[in-house]
């Protein structure tokens, strides 16, 4: 059970969940792992069912009754552990907040509840985006080491840009935020200029933090398509591949793509909780100070 005294924090949570935590987890793994297998055993079909062998297209039909029951499976459960995780949170960051000005007080519970919904979503998503990024990198290596330096080479590139601009992103983050915890406070108040002002400085904020997330992913996205285009030419050029395995290559490929997108959005997302997690757990008086 969480206290009032307790410093609220991502890494709290999961220990004092860690059992329910844990089984989502493990079943997003597994989800994830037969995902991965897909693109891999649709290629070996493809050549199989071309010469008169279905074993392969067996073992896919296999792994795709596998993968519904691991997925309907793991969000029934999801709903359950993480909306208990949520009450008790919130009854932990009332007791927290007492005291403190309404406003703020709303304004944390609510940002405090990203906590959960950083470990329901945000980090199961980075969880499969590691898999099937890794994945990738090694079924390419199986097809030619040139495909699989160009994705390692990509995500590499992709994680150094996010890095430096993550600075920034807690600067607009923190920015966003103060302006959110006096809005309970402003409608309170029914002055329509004082309200009116504070919606545009709440539009001003997110605009600069989307705008700023619009340059880093454009120079992000020009990496991995880039990555994309080169594995598709040289996949289909200069390795004599089948039909199956150009269709397994560019499908890699193209996971790889969408997997290594969800990383950045992932520390992006966590650059946001470190800012919100100093927030909730800032006494009244240290704020003062």
């Amino acid at each position: 059970m969480l206290q009032p005294t307790d410093h609220l924090s991502i890494g709290l949570l999961f220990r004092r969940f860690w059992g329910r935590i844990g089984i989502t987890w493990t079943l997003t793994f597994v989800e994830t792992a037969l995902f991965a297998l897909l693109p891999l055993l649709i290629g070996w079909s493809i050549d199989g069912l071309l010469a008169g062998d279905n074993q392969a297209f067996l073992q896919f039909c296999i792994t795709l009754a596998a993968l519904l029951v691991v997925s309907i499976g793991r969000r029934v459960y999801d709903t359950r552990a993480y909306g208990t995780i949520r009450a008790e949170l919130g009854r932990a960051q009332f007791q927290k907040t007492e005291g403190q000005a309404i406003s703020k007080s709303n304004a944390r519970v609510l940002m405090g509840r990203e906590l959960v919904d950083f470990l329901e979503t945000e980090a199961p998503q980075a969880m499969t985006a590691i898999v099937r990024v890794t994945a990738t990198v090694v079924i390419l290596w199986m097809f030619n080491a040139y495909l699989s330096f160009a994705a390692a080479g990509a995500a590499i590139i992709m994680l150094a840009v996010f890095w430096a601009a993550s600075g920034r992103f807690f600067r607009l983050n923190g920015a966003l935020n103060a302006q959110t915890e006096q809005q309970v406070a402003v409608l309170d108040s029914r002055n329509l200029k004082d309200i009116v002002k504070h919606f545009t400085r709440l539009r001003q904020h997110e605009v600069r933090l989307s705008d700023w997330e619009s340059i880093i992913y454009g120079v992000i996205f020009a990496v991995l398509l880039s990555m994309l285009a080169f594995n598709l030419w040289y996949g289909a050029t200069q390795i004599g591949a089948t039909t199956g395995q150009i269709f397994a290559i560019v499908s890699y490929s193209a996971d790889f793509v969408e997997a290594a997108v969800a990383l950045p959005y992932t520390l992006q997302a966590m650059t946001r909780l470190k800012e919100i997690t100093q927030r909730i757990n800032l006494a009244e008086d240290e704020e003062q100070d």
